[in-house]
């Protein structure tokens, strides 16, 4: 694939003196941005009224968004990694911002199938490149600090829904109608393109010469962290991919069967006692869930880089599942223990995601990490499906048999422990990869920043 100049990576190379401290923000620029993406139930309500939608309709361009998130990082992350950092951030600027310009038109001329294709299809697109535009740049001039440095940016997308929450919110107001809803979506995909931008402009990659000062010290005393590089071809055949994969698909579902129905499990649990959780608190509870999502990802990750990443799993995994079996065995309890368990979770949720990419790192080198994340991304596609399906369906079928409160998520409690557990064994099974599958020396430089 032919990249435009001003794209290009022979344009992107930083000079002698360039400070790596300007990459950060231009990450931000673009996981903020896409991070909205965990705010579209603010839309939700609005189409279903202005177009006449159930709620499991208004959810579909969501859904089609983390499939195609998933799907586009998977197989666009070699792209990613051969044609660079602003040709990734570029494709998902404008990928993104179409598909809110697309989901305008769609609402403006009363087609629903239009949002769907747009918000969820053209900008899932941009969803996925964006997630990974800057994880191999941002690794390559961290080396020495590489949890922190993805925590950062990995950070911007758990935060984007508390900025796009309440300006979305502001912008349709108490009543909005169909005209309000297209615009809102048109200012939306401008701002974000201008915001993108800056990342697009801002991003660098270092020389293949560059190196920090600290970086070789800090690396040479860890034995998980290897400075052999492994294909995303050859990483496919390795077992530690796999046991990752297994880590990162059951600490999402985890996570997310908190996050999916936060605001009516507290009111649920809460509902039969002499304080039962109003619908102020239980909003009150999501933005919590979010803040903490947020935190986690540079709080956890960048403590990784202390502890090792082997060591941060275990934590997530197995305190994780200590948590659930607070909440489990304390029905009808606290309110306080279980708002702190649900948030220590939900932090887990986000360093997980934050953490990965120095994991890989650590494993596979830098030479195609940008393409082995976006693959170990379907992870992520198959938690948010097994996630909420296992949360849904048995509150579903135990009000079907007429049980109510806490008893609507207890099963489901066991099985999340059930399957931390079995995630702290697949993380206990990584190891160093052996050296059949390493690159020869010498052959990793050209084509991989990403």
């Amino acid at each position: 694939m032919a990249v435009p100049g001003f794209l290009a990576r022979s344009r992107i190379v930083a000079p002698p003196g360039w400070t790596r401290w300007l990459v950060p923000p231009a990450a931000l620029s673009i996981h903020l941005s896409i991070g909205q993406a965990y705010a579209w139930s603010v839309f939700k309500t609005p189409l279903e009224k202005t177009l006449g939608l159930s709620g499991t309709q208004s959810g579909l361009p969501f859904q089609l968004g983390i499939v195609m998130l998933g799907l586009s990082a998977a197989f666009g992350g070699t792209l990613v990694e051969r044609n660079g950092p602003r040709w990734a951030m570029a494709v998902a600027t404008v990928c993104f911002s179409t598909g809110f310009l697309l989901a305008a038109l769609g609402v403006a001329t009363g087609q629903f199938w239009l949002v769907v294709a747009g918000y969820g299809g053209v900008g899932g697109i941009g969803l996925g490149i964006g997630y990974i535009s800057p994880v191999s740049t941002l690794i390559k001039w961290f080396p020495d600090r590489p949890g922190m440095a993805t925590g950062i940016a990995i950070m911007g997308f758990g935060g984007g829904a508390l900025i796009a929450s309440p300006w979305s919110s502001a912008m349709l107001g108490t009543s909005p109608t169909t005209g309000d809803i297209a615009t809102a979506f048109l200012i939306h995909g401008i701002v974000y393109a201008v915001f993108m931008t800056l990342g697009v402009l801002i991003v660098r990659v270092p020389a293949d010469d560059w190196r920090p000062a600290r970086a070789a010290a800090q690396t040479a005393a860890k034995p998980m962290i290897s400075t052999a590089n492994v294909s995303a071809a050859n990483a496919l055949k390795t077992p530690q991919f796999w046991c990752l994969w297994i880590v990162l698909c059951l600490n999402v579902t985890a996570g997310i069967g908190i996050l999916e129905k936060a605001a009516p499990m507290i009111t649920d649990f809460f509902k039969h006692t002499s304080a039962p959780v109003s619908t102020a608190s239980a909003a009150g509870f999501v933005a919590l869930l979010s803040l903490t999502n947020m935190l986690g990802r540079f709080v956890w990750s960048s403590t990784s880089d202390l502890v090792g990443r082997k060591n941060i799993y275990r934590f997530y995994l197995g305190v994780g599942a200590l948590l659930y079996l607070v909440i489990a065995l304390t029905t009808n309890g606290s309110k306080l223990v279980f708002v702190l368990c649900a948030m220590l979770i939900l932090s887990f949720y986000g360093g997980g995601f934050a953490t990965l990419p120095a994991y890989l790192k650590d494993l596979f080198g830098t030479y195609q990490v940008g393409a082995i994340h976006g693959r170990l991304l379907t992870a992520w596609s198959a938690a948010g499906v097994l996630g909420p399906l296992i949360v849904d369906g048995i509150a579903d079928s135990q009000k079907a048999a007429g049980k109510t409160g806490p008893d609507l998520y207890q099963l489901s409690f066991w099985i999340m422990i059930g399957l931390l557990v079995v995630g702290f064994v697949a993380n206990e099974c990584v190891r160093p990869v052996k050296e059949k599958f390493h690159e020869p020396t010498g052959q990793t430089a050209v084509g991989s920043e990403a």
